[in-house]
């Protein structure tokens, strides 16, 4: 793991600000490559906006003029303000590494200027904007020190997105036991203003299809002096603006305002733009935007795949001899864990120790499932009350260190507010003290942890394969749903969807196998679990089971083949010299997946190895063909169909 961060002074070279004189009341900045532009003014009232546009060949308006400012229980700073200065523009240029993700490396280049305003009191703000050749991200930043504790009670910060634009976008749910905000159905080409089901506004992230471009809004780096926000819009606006967590959630417990002492930053407010999805599906912002590693060490932390009891068999977790079976599977299959589901404290036919000890002999990490509760939730399933107390989860940690277990997955945190928040943050770190994992499910929606924090995996906020155990409504839904988390979801961070499951459940799938196959290369999870039942898998045919054998979960490089949200997508992943090509088809109808791009690949031939859908959407035909980098494929899929293909070198 390496950081390295180099900033400089951009003068000339396609980057005008005007005079920053007082009295001044326009700014502009511009990315690296002059493609996106970001103006800002005080208006007549002294509050500030914004626009987005792009300038490649022509002036686009991408967000139009849109309101800033945020509200302090002590000051408003969103009108009745004056420029106090604005700093000169600076370069940003940054490298990075990851355990996991969509590469291996990555790197950044943006232009920043930061304003500072001040009301009549004499309080300031300063506003910091980033433009990014992929996008553009602003955050408020109160830069003076003060021990005093403050409280954000509001902000008005707004993306007024251009009328005509359809939208992909979850509704915020209303938080109940069983459910966090982020589990509910992305609507499908929406159209803007339509009112949210739940009337608690709608989730980040939010994406746009404009006329010639592509927007996404999300959210970036959340500290401990923060909520996590999402996003509220009045029926028939399509101005979309930061709303705070609901009052009720986490059982009335905790406050949905933020408060700290000062110095004190906002998280960013991102704006993701791209003339086409991939420049979405490939981008980086997310953990662009966000603080390095805070420990450099990470030897111990190993993405990898893991099998999982509980979707096939929910009380699975509480039967020692069960779990054995799903760790054979593991040690079969050459898969690095196994994760023991809700209530193993109360495990029959063995206890969970011995469990472990087994794994361990077998070369399987074991991972561990808690109650995140705790006063925020009354989820009976246990264990519970160790992670919500900082003396039981230091030591519950230190046990499991010596132990040899290798995660925790943290369940049912059902709140964005302050206070959980920091709980997941200590969790991070308390896990990171000793050696441990971490994955968190009912939980909120990544916004850059995966980089600060390395042990940081994956989180669920999404509604995933296991809903095949319990709502009817999900299969019909989920083919047209796999096809809209590549393009949202998914991009701003790992997605424990659990996919890649060949049986039925309570709710049989419609989706054919090969979809299900493809679903490993399509969703992207540090931790990738794989939901189905032993037996299942053992009974695969054999190019099936070495597909899932050899199949990684930590990437080299990504590329967006083809595809629109709710129709089909196609992804290419590399790990090493071999890529993985996954496509799914998300409409009830036969389909052929063109790829007729394969200009990513190095020079040489390929050989590829196909496994997509046979007469019956339950079975899976095999092909392989020799390519190079101007071959083609045509592949057939079924309604609700799919493909992986594997390209090796050829020798």
């Amino acid at each position: 793991m390496y950081f390295l961060r180099t900033l400089s002074l951009a003068l000339g070279f396609s980057i005008f600000i005007s005079a920053c004189q007082p009295g001044e009341s326009n700014w502009t900045v511009r990315s690296p490559s002059g493609n996106l532009v970001v103006n800002v003014r005080l208006d007549e009232l002294q509050s500030i906006i914004y626009e987005v546009s792009s300038s490649d060949p022509e002036k686009v308006v991408l967000i139009e003029p849109s309101p800033l400012g945020i509200e302090r229980e002590d000051v408003s700073f969103s009108s009745g303000l004056s420029f106090v200065n604005a700093s000169d523009i600076v370069s940003i240029n940054e490298s990075y590494t990851m355990t996991s993700g969509k590469q291996s490396s990555y790197s950044n280049e943006a232009n920043e200027l930061s304003l500072t305003f001040k009301v009549d009191q004499g309080d300031q703000v300063q506003l910091i904007f980033r433009a990014f050749d992929d996008g553009v991200a602003f955050r408020y930043h109160f830069p003076e020190e003060n021990s005093k504790t403050h409280t954000i009670v509001g902000e008005s910060s707004g993306f007024n997105i251009p009328k005509g634009s359809k939208a992909w976008i979850q509704p915020y749910d209303s938080v109940f036991k069983w459910a966090p905000a982020y589990e509910r159905y992305f609507e499908n080409k929406m159209e803007l203003g339509t009112e949210a089901r739940f009337h608690n506004g709608w989730a980040f992230p939010a994406l746009f299809q404009l006329n010639s471009h592509w927007v996404m809004l999300a959210e970036a780096d959340i500290d401990a002096g923060n909520f996590g926000s999402h996003l509220n819009n009045e029926i028939g606006s399509n101005l979309y603006s930061i709303r705070m967590p609901e009052e009720d959630e986490a059982l009335n417990t905790g406050d949905n305002k933020a408060r700290s002492t000062l110095p004190w930053k906002s998280p960013w407010r991102v704006i993701f733009v791209g003339k086409d999805l991939g420049d979405i599906v490939e981008s980086n912002l997310i953990t662009d935007l966000s603080r390095p590693a805070k420990f450099e060490d990470t030897s111990w932390i190993s993405p990898g795949k893991s099998s999982w009891s509980w979707w096939s068999d929910a009380s699975s977790s509480k039967d020692f001899n069960k779990l054995k079976n799903f760790i054979d599977l593991s040690a079969e299959m050459g898969w690095k864990y196994s994760l023991v589901d809700a209530n193993w404290n109360i495990m029959e036919g063995g206890s969970i120790k011995p469990l472990v000890d087994y794994a361990n002999e077998k070369g399987v990490g074991i991972l561990m499932w808690y109650n995140s509760g705790g006063p925020h939730n009354t989820v009976t399933e246990q264990p519970r009350d160790i992670m919500s107390d900082p003396v039981k989860r230091k030591a519950e940690f230190k046990k499991l260190q010596e132990w040899g277990v290798k995660g925790v997955k943290v369940d049912f945190f059902q709140s964005d507010k302050q206070h959980i928040i920091q709980q997941y943050l200590d969790i991070m770190e308390d896990a990171a003290a000793h050696h441990i994992m971490t994955n968190f499910h009912g939980c909120t929606i990544p916004r850059g942890w995966r980089r600060t924090y390395p042990n940081f995996m994956t989180m669920e906020s999404v509604r995933g394969g296991e809903c095949y155990q319990f709502d009817p409504g999900y299969p019909p839904r989920a083919p047209q749903q796999n096809t809209i988390l590549p393009f949202t979801r998914n991009v701003i961070g790992p997605m424990d969807y659990t996919p890649v499951t060949f049986s039925n459940n309570q709710n049989p799938h419609i989706t054919s196998n090969p979809h299900e196959a493809a679903l490993g290369v399509i969703f992207e999870s540090g931790l990738q679990h794989m939901a189905d039942a032993a037996e299942s898998y053992r009974s695969v045919p054999k190019e099936v089971k070495e597909y899932l054998k050899a199949l990684p979960v930590s990437w080299d490089e990504t590329r967006f083949i083809a595809g629109y949200p709710g129709k089909e997508v196609i992804m290419a992943r590399r790990k090493d010299d071999t890529w993985y090509i996954g496509g799914i088809n998300g409409e009830d109808k036969e389909k052929d997946l063109l790829l007729n791009d394969f200009g990513f690949l190095q020079d040489g031939k390929y050989q590829a190895s196909i496994i997509k859908d046979a007469d019956s959407s339950h079975d899976f035909a095999f092909d392989n063909v020799s390519l190079d980098r101007s071959g083609q494929l045509k592949i057939r899929t079924l309604p609700n169909g799919g493909f992986v293909a594997v390209l090796k070198p050829s020798e």
